[in-house]
């Protein structure tokens, strides 16, 4: 049951009727959580959910690539930066080339390239990158410092692109100098899929211990989940849980990365991928709550209201809907569509 407000203003003409529908209409579409929705969907590369629990391996490891493609991984990041020796990286490139070549439609890749600090490295990966762009959904970018530096990303992909759609960018967020330059970076460019937080090379940056809780970043890390917001990307990658044995940590970290507003959170071993996926799944309360406010949110509609009160005392607007509504996407119930 629910108790509608405004019933008032229904005047014999029904003046608000519109307004009302207005309200349902025009502030659920510029809702954040429906942007972000918008901007997952105009990268097709990536689906919805592909980027919750993404697999880090290193590029010259492609047994590992092999086996996490196995493994049902959804997303898989071949790693040419500090996964692999200076003195390897050229065998990592020729291995992440025959991986993606041969891979199916079912894994999303993406590949970590070096650093703009290291042009000559940064320049090699692309180079042996393009004849398999488009078997790559994103690039991820290390040590992003600029917005500048997204564009030249940007540009060089389009250049080596020739006549398929570039791949998207992952700019990295992990030096103060990144955070600070956060907003600036998430907008750069439309080709920039999201943000990823490096929570363990700006650990080193600030000179802080990481800790499960992560409320020695908190700062840091809300400021990439706004940029993200604020430019109308898809929610942000939190950082690595770098303990592979505490299964505690690791959820306890990745339902704080959740509850700040991310949408995922790298996994470095395949025995991360289930903790990671339960942390960032609707509780089964949050589907009920969901569900509860849409239908009572489309039937105060059809009475010509927009704003009403649940039997518990919630108050129910546009934007509490718009949350409603991503919850149910979230786990493909049908109402939520």
């Amino acid at each position: 049951m629910m108790v509608p407000f405004g019933r008032a203003c229904r005047s014999p003409e029904r003046a608000c009727l519109a307004a009302c529908r207005a309200v349902d209409t025009a502030s659920l579409s510029s809702h954040p959580m429906v942007v972000e929705q918008r901007a997952e969907m105009r990268n097709n590369r990536i689906r919805p959910g592909d980027l919750t629990a993404p697999l880090f391996v290193p590029a010259n490891r492609p047994d590992r690539a092999g086996k996490a493609a196995a493994r049902g991984v959804r997303a898989l990041v071949l790693d040419l930066e500090d996964a692999v020796a200076t003195a390897e990286k050229p065998h990592a490139r020729a291995d992440a080339v025959s991986v993606l070549r041969t891979s199916s439609g079912d894994t999303c890749h993406l590949v970590r390239v070096n650093a703009m600090d290291d042009r000559d490295l940064l320049e090699a990966d692309l180079d042996a990158l393009s004849e398999v762009l488009d078997k790559i959904a994103a690039v991820v970018l290390p040590k992003t410092g600029t917005a500048e530096e997204v564009r030249e990303l940007v540009e060089a992909l389009q250049t080596r692109a020739a006549t398929s759609p570039p791949p998207y960018v992952v700019p990295t967020i992990e030096t103060a100098a990144g955070v600070g330059e956060a907003w600036r970076i998430a907008a750069a460019s439309e080709h920039v899929h999201t943000l990823l937080f490096g929570s363990v090379d700006l650990s080193a940056d600030l000179g802080v211990p990481l800790t499960a809780d992560g409320l020695e970043l908190l700062t840091a890390r809300s400021t990439v989940v706004m940029a993200c917001a604020a430019a109308g990307r898809a929610k942000p990658i939190d950082g690595p849980h770098l303990n592979i044995d505490d299964a505690e940590g690791l959820m306890r970290s990745a339902r704080h990365a959740r509850s700040i507003g991310f949408g995922g959170k790298v996994v470095v071993h395949p025995a991360q991928l289930a903790g990671v996926r339960a942390a960032f799944a609707p509780a089964p309360e949050e589907v009920d709550w969901a569900a509860r406010v849409v239908e009572a949110f489309e039937d105060a509609v059809k009475d010509g209201v927009a704003v009403l009160r649940l039997a518990d005392g919630t108050f129910v607007d546009a934007p509490v809907v718009a949350r409603a509504r991503a919850i149910l996407q979230a786990t493909g119930t049908e109402a939520g569509r």
